[in-house]
């Protein structure tokens, strides 16, 4: 498996490279740990054979000790190898090897010195390649006479020193990789630092098939978006001014060595957004960020990177580069988003200024089941023309012992697919941390050595290599350039670019499937839930905006579901819930503002109102009302248009509702708010109150007051009348005075007979000239 492949080779890499990187330098082997028994456990018997053998044991535990603390008071680091490929004869006959001691134990050094390890064994096979790697230089039979490092002897002191030889004299003889090394000793001669390296010797390799090489450039980077509008960190600024991706960029423009680029959408996309004033602000904290302005150094390296990928072809990863394996073993619901990624790909051409030449899916650590590779053969449309880019550990080894060439084939259930197979070892030696002191050049070594021994392997063969550095690589610069150079100007290889590859002959090999152990490594299901709850606010929030679109949330789900947030777990959860909150606020901006409304009466019309929030955002929405009891409270026809709503960014409108009651009380209607496909947005409900006073009623009531009212009127306007006539002192009652001689009628007799009422048995009139109990009347005329 390429797990344990991988750790393998850092193990042989960090044995290497330690006497570059670390102080304790390894000298020789590191003798295994052996059990130590307790001084108070029992023993049990052992023959004089075998406590020998504990002895020795334990002896080569105590100078592997004594040997690291030796190792940490040097560090020896190899700076540059000449030539990179060494001819029989010529300039190029004899090589060099050029370095650097410190020393590092704050004291004097006596007799420290430097030499040289070689052998003329040429190495057979990579297996053995590999050993000699993690050996130490003490394992090489020759050595040279050792050179003083006075410079280097003082306390802390650092001296430069170059070491080399003759291809004849060191044994060189046929084509193919030889062992060197390179040991620091002390007056003792006890080695305190060490390492192996390798040496390519030409020869006579006339009739060699030269290995095509074809180089996959990765533009590839983590995620620093929540949302659109708001990253998650700056980190990106300073990639792109002088850090990873600058160096990519610069190293594929200072060479011609063709390659093809694999970018991700979602990186251009992020570049493209910072060519503007843009938000940082940090997931999980109460900041509310910081506006950045526009960064120039984004601008710059688009302008870089079009230079530099002019004319190379390329091909583009899904955005965001999803974790394509968890998607699918997730379930279809997560799988299709895979087809959402592939369709956010066109940002790439915008960008570029032209469109992807080569289609590859390129799965993350290059392991797929067979689900996986019909998901991406299926949504990335990945055709007869096109390829998977896969680990070679997903297939069995060649049983005839040399490497394989890249190009084979798989059945999915789209048909036959071509996949292009990459040499793990070659991978982890071009991957491996070059920006250490001397980690570079042994990193070329190990690289131009690998090569040879393939080609030496067959070197009848016709072969391809695929080299595919980790999605996150991160070579120092000068590293990147050279190897570039090494894969063109190395006799034994040709470089191509990735078409010719696909376009080769596939080569029969078993597929093996992705292992077990992998899914450990995959974004978990629990995580993928939280992102498949987002996913679904996501497509709700999506009905609901209308055109111009300005809030969009599908490429923020992309980001979470990158491959990059594998082994980032806390980060990846900050940033989902920030995604979280934010499409929480902007969902909240739409709503349905509720109110009281009552009816006086049973029929009527009640107040709805909806806001839209958003402050760029047009939104369409049908208002839906339903009566919580449509016996007793029935909704009025509306016309059908008139609820549907389209707001502008902060505007509210509010319709009124015809209703019918069937009696009084309270009545709840529930009040919902629809998308363009049926989906309910937003639900509020509001109380309607009922009196049970009709129109007649309030007809009859308002006439009664009416009548009172002039009833009143009248009343009040005869007595102002008559305290007018009693302030003048004639003792008039109000009406005018008899004629003269006329007399009052009798008791018992009717009266006039204009005084309705009047009659036998009536009583006399009061002062005020009214009959109790009877409204007010005129007496004679008027």
């Amino acid at each position: 498996m390429r797990t344990v492949k991988r750790a393998a080779w850092l193990a042989v890499l960090v044995s290497c490279v330690s006497a570059v990187t670390a102080p304790a330098l390894a000298a020789t082997p590191r003798a295994p740990k052996t059990a130590q028994s307790s001084p108070n456990r029992p023993q049990n018997p052992v023959t004089a054979q075998g406590a020998a053998q504990a002895q020795g044991a334990s002896q080569a535990q105590a100078a592997s000790q004594q040997a690291g603390r030796q190792q940490s008071q040097v560090t020896l680091a190899l700076s540059k190898v000449t030539p990179s490929a060494i001819t029989a004869s010529g300039k190029n006959s004899r090589f060099t090897l050029t370095g650097t001691v410190r020393n590092n134990s704050g004291h004097t050094l006596a007799g420290l010195s430097v030499r040289l390890r070689y052998s003329s064994h040429r190495i057979t096979s990579r297996g053995e390649l590999a050993q000699y790697a993690s050996a130490a230089p003490s394992r090489l039979p020759g050595a040279t006479t050792p050179r003083p490092l006075p410079q280097a002897a003082a306390a802390n002191g650092t001296q430069t020193w170059k070491l080399g030889g003759n291809a004849a004299a060191v044994g060189m003889r046929q084509f193919g990789v030889y062992p060197v090394g390179v040991e620091v000793i002390n007056s003792s001669q006890q080695v305190l630092a060490g390492f192996t390296t390798f040496l390519t010797f030409t020869g006579n390799a006339g009739g060699t098939q030269p290995l095509s090489v074809a180089w996959v450039w990765p533009l590839i980077d983590g995620q620093h978006r929540a949302n659109d509008s708001t990253f998650i960190d700056n980190r990106l600024a300073t990639d792109l001014a002088r850090g990873r991706l600058s160096t990519l960029v610069d190293a594929a423009a200072a060479t011609t060595t063709p390659i093809t680029w694999a970018i991700d959408p979602a990186l251009l996309d992020d570049v493209q957004a910072m060519n503007q004033t843009y938000l940082v602000k940090r997931p999980g904290t109460a900041d509310k960020g910081t506006r950045t302005p526009a960064n120039p150094a984004a601008r710059q390296w688009i302008d870089k990177l079009k230079r530099a990928s002019k004319g190379d072809p390329y091909f583009v990863l899904p955005y965001a580069d999803p974790d394509a394996v968890a998607l699918v073993r997730y379930g279809d619901s997560m799988a299709r988003h895979l087809d959402i990624a592939y369709k956010n790909t066109a940002v790439a051409a915008e960008v570029l200024g032209r469109a992807p030449t080569v289609k590859v899916a390129w799965p993350p650590s290059g392991m797929a089941g067979p689900d996986t590779l019909d998901a991406l053969s299926r949504y990335g449309q990945i055709g007869t023309d096109g390829a998977f880019l896969l680990s070679n550990s997903a297939f069995q080894e060649n049983p005839q012992g040399y490497t394989t060439s890249a190009t084979t084939a798989v059945q999915t259930k789209q048909g036959m697919r071509r996949v292009l197979t990459y040499d793990d070892t070659i991978n982890d030696i071009v991957s491996s941390g070059t920006r250490s002191p001397g980690a570079a050049a042994l990193a070329e070594q190990r690289f131009l050595a690998e090569t040879a021994m393939i080609t030496a392997e067959a070197p009848n063969l016709r072969r391809t290599l695929i080299v595919v550095p980790d999605r996150h690589w991160n070579p120092a610069p000068e590293f990147a350039q050279r190897i570039l150079a090494h894969t063109k100007s190395a006799p034994w290889l040709k470089a191509v670019d990735l078409q010719t590859a696909i376009k080769a002959k596939p080569q029969a090999r078993v597929f093996t499937g992705y292992p077990d152990a992998y899914e450990a490594y995959e974004l978990g299901p629990a995580y993928l839930e939280q992102v498949r709850r987002i996913a679904r606010d996501v497509a709700l929030f999506s009905q609901v905006t209308a055109e111009p679109v300005r809030i969009d949330y599908t490429r923020a789900v992309l980001r979470m579901e990158s491959a990059a947030w594998r082994g980032h777990g806390r980060r990846a959860r900050a940033a989902r819930e920030e995604l979280a909150r934010e499409l929480g606020a902007h969902k909240a901006g739409v709503k349905i503002i509720p109110s009281q409304n009552a009816l006086a009466g049973s029929s009527g019309r009640i107040l709805v109102s909806v806001a839209n929030n958003l402050r760029d955002q047009n939104i369409k929405v049908r208002l839906e009302v339903t009566s919580e009891n449509s016996a007793k409270l029935q909704i009025g026809r509306f016309p059908a248009e008139d609820l549907v709503l389209e707001l502008g960014p902060g505007e509210k409108v509010s319709r009124k509702i015809p209703v019918q009651a069937a009696g009084n009380g309270n009545f709840r209607v529930r009040l919902r708010l629809i998308t363009a496909e049926g989906r309910v947005f937003g639900t509020e409900e509001i109380t309607v109150r009922t009196t049970g006073y009709g129109r007649l009623a309030l007809l009859i009531t308002g006439g009664s007051l009416a009548v009172l009212f002039v009833g009143v009127g009248v009343r009040a306007m005869r007595a102002r009348r008559r305290r007018k006539a009693e302030a003048g002192g004639d003792g008039s009652t109000g009406a005018e005075p008899a004629p003269i001689g006329a007399m009052a009628p009798a008791s018992g007799d009717p009266g006039p007979p204009d005084v309705p009422g009047a009659g036998a048995g009536s009583a006399s009139p009061a002062r005020d000239g009214h009959l109790p109990g009877n409204p007010p009347t005129f007496t004679g005329n008027p």
